[in-house]
């Protein structure tokens, strides 16, 4: 191990997030003189965020990944990782009487935290991740745990993906796309692309929902994947009736189940909002 290396293991949180900072800053041609002396903690988090937040992908440095990694693993460690066992199922928490209670949970909670074969990211049809610095969507949530590394990626996928359709292509709604999962704690990203509703819900968006669970689903059996994590796939920035997705969202994964429960050891609803958790828990008291 080099003795820079060295000394990065041996920083506490806050000289990681400081040097990181100082990196990020030295990186960006805008905000490179960027003042931030002074600032607290949790005002050196939120710049860190929106830097990572708004860097287009390509040229990423050694050091610079070097010191993100330990910084973004200092913040996981901080806030916890979540395994499968420390998340009962239905059965064990709602005395659920479904055919599959022991192999579907439900979950409130930050998904970035959890220690899953796969998490579902609610992606835009640019594939990206989210620009806007500190936003509070999934997708900027997902990109900004998981590190820059994501979006190069991400950025891979989607140059070949041009070359093969068009200059001018965008991810469809309702595919399923798989990704390393880098400083999250899951082994992969599985990045769908949900419906936008616009003008109120039709029959073409609740199947382009359908879609997103499915793929997602069969993603999983492609790649071996045994726990996967769903978020609420629309619901936010989307707008997509959350009674309804849970509807949906709670019907393909029980008819997925049906035939495929041998492959799967689990499957987390994900929720966030006191909202969602309510929703579902009503599904579950009346499924």
């Amino acid at each position: 191990m080099k003795f820079e290396e060295r000394l990065v293991l041996e920083m506490n949180g806050t000289e990681k997030a400081d040097i990181f900072l100082k990196k990020l800053k030295e990186d960006s041609t805008k905000y490179c003189e960027l003042e931030t002396t002074g600032y607290s903690l949790e005002e050196k988090k939120n710049t860190i965020r929106s830097l990572m937040n708004i860097r287009m992908p390509g040229g990423l440095p050694d050091e610079l990944l070097n010191l993100q990694d330990e910084y973004l693993q200092e913040e996981l460690n901080s806030k916890g990782v979540v395994s499968l066992s420390d998340i009962p199922t239905i059965k064990e928490q709602y005395n659920s009487k479904s055919s599959y209670a022991e192999k579907i949970s439900l979950w409130q909670g930050d998904i970035t935290r959890l220690k899953t074969g796969a998490i579902v990211n609610a992606a835009n049809s640019q594939m990206l991740g989210c620009f806007f610095p500190c936003h509070r969507c999934i997708d900027n949530a997902i990109h900004s745990a998981a590190g820059m590394q994501l979006r190069e990626e991400c950025n891979q996928i989607m140059k070949h993906r041009r070359l093969k359709y068009g200059r001018n292509y965008e991810e469809p709604t309702g595919t399923a796309t798989l990704t390393l999962s880098y400083n999250l704690p899951c082994d992969y990203v599985i990045h769908t692309v949900g419906p936008i509703v616009y003008n109120g819900l039709n029959n073409m968006l609740c199947q382009d929902l359908r879609n997103c669970y499915e793929n997602v689903l069969k993603c999983c059996l492609e790649h071996n994947i045994k726990s996967v994590a769903f978020c609420c796939i629309s619901t936010g920035e989307f707008h997509f009736p959350n009674e309804k997705a849970a509807e949906i969202a709670w019907k393909t994964v029980t008819s997925f189940l049906e035939q495929y429960g041998d492959c799967m050891e689990r499957i987390i609803f994900n929720v966030f909002k006191d909202n969602d958790r309510n929703i579902y828990e009503k599904k579950l008291y009346n499924s």
